[in-house]
């Protein structure tokens, strides 16, 4: 039977958002992001990051600079007894590879991770701090919710009109999602 995922941005919901993230010894988990991860991991839900990172069409970093912030992310975890079932990254930028379906708010890159992990669209979650990061739940069935820091600050209306929960922090959405999935 197909399992369902929160599908997390990875800059600015679990990791500091730096600006083009691409040096592994400067990755820092945000407050309380580790505990949250671990708690979708042992309440039966696939941990799945999926990122834009136009960084790397941009010249700015490279494929293996991304794997290597990952690898780093994939450790922090660990420490805490969490892990990621699923890492997937659009390395375009519309301006400069032309347009493509993976980078968010595309469906490409769900689409693959429900393909590889056998993940239930309409059962899953969507969590991130920009409003192109939950926008696929409305076109896959699932359900979202914006992380009001940063960029989420300024798409609260926008993610509210489009039936997103608005919530503070990962920990935060953590809680409704489990709170929600118990709830008759």
């Amino acid at each position: 039977m197909a399992s369902p995922a929160v599908f997390l941005d990875r800059d600015g919901t679990v990791i500091e958002d730096t600006g083009y993230v691409h040096e592994p010894g400067k990755v820092k988990l945000l407050p309380g992001v580790a505990q949250a991860i671990k708690q979708l991991n042992e309440s039966g839900f696939l941990a799945v990051t999926v990122s834009n990172q136009s960084g790397i069409a941009l010249g700015l970093y490279t494929v293996a600079d991304y794997t290597a912030v990952q690898r780093r992310l994939t450790e922090l975890l660990e420490a805490h007894g969490a892990h990621l079932d699923g890492a997937y990254f659009c390395p375009h930028h519309p301006r400069f590879t032309g347009p493509c379906e993976c980078r968010k708010p595309g469906l490409k890159l769900f689409r693959d991770a429900a393909a590889a992990l056998d993940i239930d669209l309409p059962r899953s979650w969507w969590v991130g701090d920009r409003l192109t990061d939950v926008q696929p739940a409305r076109a896959l069935g699932g359900k979202a919710i914006l992380v009001a820091a940063g960029e989420g600050n300024l798409d609260q209306g926008q993610a509210r009109a489009m039936g997103a929960k608005v919530v503070a922090d990962l920990t935060a959405a953590v809680a409704e999602i489990v709170r929600a999935s118990v709830a008759p």
